[in-house]
């Protein structure tokens, strides 16, 4: 049962930075693609912490964060908080999550989850401003995250990562 709204709007694919509680009492932080729809959904691909966690606490807290350093921090590497929601969360939803399709693509166990909100907030509403390093950042971040996957080809992956390089080193802040 759904008992709350999310806490923006969602089109096509939104990324997004999930916690979820693991075995060690700590939150796990990663990165999130959420699908937008009626369920939002996302997927897992392979065995990874969220994916984890998810089976084994039934959900998680979705947050909506706007500096691209913690959403690659979260994409790229092993992060643990004690708590749940992030200071750099502009708004969080915390949600309940079910298995409803998984199968394999490219080498690659996959997991989609229908996303279920119960509860969310908006921290800090802002005037949003557009910088191509912030996005060149994140899709970098994406490609990054498929290195070593099987299924994703390295040297494609590696030219993307050289071009967005290129618009971060051009049109993206000292950060």
């Amino acid at each position: 049962m759904v008992d709350a709204e999310w806490p923006v709007e969602l089109a096509g694919v939104t990324e997004s930075v999930v916690t979820t509680l693991g075995p060690n009492g700590r939150w796990n932080v990663a990165a999130l693609g959420l699908f937008a729809g009626d369920p939002v959904t996302a997927r897992t691909w392979g065995k990874t912490r969220t994916r984890r966690n998810f089976e084994s606490e039934g959900g998680g807290y979705v947050q909506f964060v706007r500096d691209p350093v913690v959403f690659v921090d979260a994409a790229c590497s092993i992060r643990e908080e004690e708590s749940p929601v992030l200071s750099s969360a502009d708004a969080w939803v915390r949600v309940d999550v079910e298995a409803v399709d998984r199968g394999t693509e490219r080498g690659t166990e996959w997991i989609e989850w229908e996303l279920l909100p119960t509860e969310s907030t908006i921290k800090r509403e802002t005037v949003p401003t557009t910088n191509r390093g912030c996005y060149a950042v994140i899709e970098a971040t994406v490609a990054a995250s498929r290195l070593d996957v099987p299924g994703y080809d390295t040297e494609t992956l590696e030219a993307r990562l050289t071009h967005f390089d290129s618009v971060v080193e051009r049109c993206g802040g000292p950060r």
